[in-house]
């Protein structure tokens, strides 16, 4: 006798998340949403994956995003865990204690503080999104543009190829094209800010400077920071200062060492050491943007630089980009409409994304106040901005935050 024949339930197929931008942030978002069964394709203008060789600290909020995305282990054995992070003073080198790390950042938070070298970071991402789908990521592919209708969203690339999937997730950066078709020409303006950024094998430096730990010389106008790197093999070193102008094409160029120098006149000969070791500087213009009160529209919805430029001093950059891309993948997960999904997604991360980037503006001030020109000035100043209690006032919230429990 015939079996009646058995009916299966219909296959669901798997949602397809467009991304445009391949660093950070957008490898972050793919694995995010490769882990949840989502189908991705990351489209990046660059020949080839690769960063620039400088280094970028990891906060504990950020160890735990990677946590999350389960590529902390991996990336811990390429870094540093530094065992504090202080200030020193411009032209004497007087040292005012700012965070205890190590072991210490590990029982506050619940993760340790990290300082990596950027071109491991997006590494670790990419291998892993791409131990998940090996054609993930389509290289040399520049965004043209972008239509939407009720069926999903069509990416134009440069070269008249097209992709369509159910979402397009704009994280392409400072000079996004994403951003810019969304809600007009809104470029990011320069800020006065100039940076010097070299990584230097640590063989270079004296054995005095090879100690795992961040300092910040700060002073009138400008500060320097520098720090260990893979296994305390490499110091990075980024020193800015305010320069009313820039003229050079983009925000980045070869940096000339005598230039350096002179901005740095004055100052400690642990800087001036730092600057007459490295091998190379990059000198870089500080982009910034006003925090866009809403990201998306519709089924397209911005991620990292591209929705929240920021400057560097919070050191809160990638970190961004990777929350972003954690809570990315928890909103497309928990709510079947790709619209509901990234309002959910863009209404989590405003308010927090907006106060970093209002920090990281602030903290410019108290790197660089006038009061720093004399130690007696400095001691006062830094009791009032930097003790115990306006630190952990500061950098509390920002710490303990935690993407997988984050509300949606």
């Amino acid at each position: 006798m015939n079996q009646p024949k058995k009916i299966l339930p219909k296959k669901v197929l798997p949602k397809k998340v467009l991304i445009a931008g391949g660093g950070i942030g957008g490898a972050a978002a793919a694995l995010s949403l490769l882990q949840r069964g989502f189908d991705v394709e990351v489209y990046e203008q660059a020949p080839e994956l690769g960063e620039v060789g400088a280094g970028i600290q990891i906060s504990p909020n950020g160890s735990r995003a990677l946590h999350a995305l389960g590529v902390f282990e991996t990336l811990k054995g390429l870094s540093c865990a530094p065992e504090k992070k202080e200030f020193r003073l411009w032209n004497t080198g007087k040292a005012f204690p700012l965070f205890d790390l190590g072991d210490s950042a590990t029982e506050k938070y619940g993760f340790p503080y990290l300082t990596v070298f950027r071109p491991d970071l997006l590494g670790t991402l990419v291998d892993a999104a791409r131990a998940l789908k090996p054609d993930v990521f389509h290289l040399g592919k520049t965004v043209a543009g972008f239509e939407q209708d009720d069926k999903g969203v069509t990416l134009r690339l440069a070269d008249g190829t097209v992709a369509t999937g159910d979402a397009l997730i704009g994280a392409d950066g400072v000079k996004t094209a994403i951003r810019r078709q969304l809600w007009g020409d809104d470029e990011a303006q320069f800020r006065g800010l100039v940076a010097w950024r070299s990584v230097i094998p640590m063989e270079l430096l004296p054995e005095s400077l090879r100690q795992m730990v961040g300092w910040t010389w700060i002073g009138p106008g400008a500060h320097l920071v520098n720090y260990p790197l893979r296994g305390g093999t490499l110091m990075n070193m980024v020193g800015t200062v305010e320069n009313g102008t820039w003229a050079a094409e983009g925000y980045r160029q070869i940096g000339d060492k005598a230039e350096c120098l002179r901005d740095f006149a004055g100052w400690h000969d642990v800087v001036q050491t730092l600057i007459k070791a490295a091998p190379q500087l990059m000198k870089w213009a500080f982009m910034e943007r006003k925090p866009a009160p809403a990201w998306g529209q519709g089924k397209v919805s911005l991620l990292g630089d591209a929705a929240h430029a920021t400057l560097p001093f919070l050191a809160q950059g990638a970190v961004m980009s990777i929350e972003d891309g954690v809570v990315l993948g928890r909103c497309l997960d928990a709510f079947d409409d790709v619209e509901t999904a990234l309002k959910h997604y863009e209404g989590a991360r405003v308010e927090r994304t907006t106060r970093m980037v209002q920090g990281a503006k602030d903290n410019t001030g108290r790197f660089h106040a006038p009061e720093l020109a004399t130690e007696e000035g400095a001691i006062a100043y830094m009791e009032q901005e930097w003790s115990r209690a306006p630190i952990a006032g500061r950098y509390d919230w920002l710490y303990k935050y935690d993407v997988l429990t984050a509300d949606i």
